[in-house]
């Protein structure tokens, strides 16, 4: 990765840091990656990189991603950072890969 790309993937992230709990619902709590592993290996969630294909040729870079739970179901909430420097986010369903919302 090109040096400014990453730099400037860096000054991203530090900027969403704080908006991005603001988007967290406030009936999501977010898991620790120990609990995302147990999740995973417990056949309750999908692998993360199988969450991240279903969003079927985004012209995105995914620059965060949780496992947290959304009232009984457990959802990936990815960042999203486009080409044109566009910040979005996508909800993917943790049990079966199904966009839930998001591009």
């Amino acid at each position: 990765m090109p040096v400014s790309r990453l730099l400037t993937t860096a000054v991203l992230l530090g900027l969403l840091a704080v908006p991005a709990f603001a988007v967290d619902a406030p009936d999501r709590a977010c898991v620790t990656k120990a609990e995302q592993r147990a999740a995973v290996v417990a056949h309750k969630a999908i692998p993360l990189a199988q969450a991240i294909k279903s969003l079927h040729g985004q012209r995105a870079e995914v620059v965060r991603a949780r496992l947290c739970r959304q009232g009984d179901n457990l959802v990936y909430v990815l960042t999203l950072l486009a080409r044109s420097g566009k910040v979005t986010n996508a909800t993917v369903d943790a049990a079966n890969g199904e966009l839930i919302s998001g591009h």
